[in-house]
């Protein structure tokens, strides 16, 4: 894989430029394909946003976002897209699996394929050009130097300087997590003197819900969590009767899993979903705890070091009581 600035000659001349990102893409994932995409066209770039799956309604708000192409309900006209595509990104995934039903679609193709990411172990064999870098803090800060290395900052108008905004902040944590390094609060400084307002954003990502979220998190810490206090650790265990009952929707379960770190000792949270295809697991940490290695050893999955995700094909009590089992044994490391 070549270097990310290596490819800047290729795009001096038009392109059909197709973006693509992870399943039900959040705030990262959508923010940085539509800011990339806003300031490719203004380079004259023909560009479409292809998502492989639906995505969270709190982030329709983001300019752009309307045109986005959802792969399982428009195949036809994406597998066109793609197929007459010269480049292709793929942004905030580091390989092509996390696409799910579009995986082999782009492995197949034989345009220019590029990588922008922040993920460990990226299959780099995959893309001609890119840039995986685990230091930062969101794909929309990896967008931003992109634009920055190209020279192009005065092209950065509101519309972008909102989708960027709102993947850094929510990557971050609102800016509490350890990736929000001095340089994020930098980029934060230009974007809010190209005329952000942040509590705009700040309004679509966090205060864009339906009540029936509000009494399902309610019902979740009162009913679904446990403590292990002896590990250091909260899990939280989502049944299908769960999601059906206070009708969950794409991104209403987006940051529960953080919830229980505000608990005193409590160093490592995890959750898990029960999905008609499989299990679906998501940790957290604190400190020196790598959800990372956790994650790829005992659930099939990966991420970053202190946030990652993972699957599992066994039924939701047999994939809780595994994960029980198993922290017994890294009881040291939390």
């Amino acid at each position: 894989m070549k270097p990310i600035s290596a490819l800047f000659p290729s795009l001096l001349t038009p392109q059909k430029v197709a973006i693509t990102t992870h399943q039900k893409p959040d705030a990262d994932a959508m923010g940085s394909s539509l800011s990339l995409a806003q300031y490719l066209s203004k380079k004259g770039h023909e560009v479409t946003v292809i998502s492989p799956t639906n995505w969270a309604g709190w982030v329709n708000w983001m300019p752009g976002a309307a045109a986005v192409i959802n792969y399982e309900q428009q195949k036809e006209k994406a597998d066109v897209i793609l197929e007459n595509a010269t480049v292709l990104f793929c942004l905030d995934y580091n390989d092509f699996y996390r696409t799910m039903t579009m995986a082999t679609k782009l492995a197949q193709l034989t345009c220019t394929k590029v990588l922008i990411d922040h993920h460990q172990e990226p299959a780099v064999d995959s893309f001609h050009f890119g840039v995986s870098d685990t230091s930062k803090s969101s794909t929309c800060e990896m967008i931003y130097d992109f634009i920055k290395e190209a020279g192009d900052l005065s092209l950065i108008d509101l519309p972008i300087a909102e989708c960027l905004y709102a993947g850094l902040v929510a990557d971050t944590g609102s800016f509490r997590f350890a990736s929000a390094h001095a340089g994020v609060h930098i980029i934060v400084a230009d974007l809010k003197s190209r005329g952000l307002d942040h509590g705009k954003i700040h309004e679509g990502l966090y205060d864009n819900f339906l009540e029936n979220r509000l009494r399902f998190i309610g019902h979740v810490l009162l009913h679904r969590m446990e403590i292990f206090y002896e590990y250091n650790t909260a899990l939280i265990t989502l049944s299908k009767s769960d999601l059906l009952k206070f009708q969950i929707k794409t991104g209403d379960t987006d940051g529960l899993v953080n919830y229980p770190h505000a608990i005193q000792g409590i160093k490592m949270v995890a959750l898990v979903i029960d999905r008609d295809e499989e299990r679906k697991w998501s940790f957290r940490s604190k400190g020196s705890f790598d959800c990372n290695t956790f994650a790829r050893t005992f659930f099939e999955g990966g991420g970053h070091f202190n946030a990652a995700g993972g699957k599992s094909s066994d039924s939701l009590d047999k994939t809780v009581a595994r994960f029980k089992e198993i922290i017994k044994t890294q009881s040291s490391l939390i």
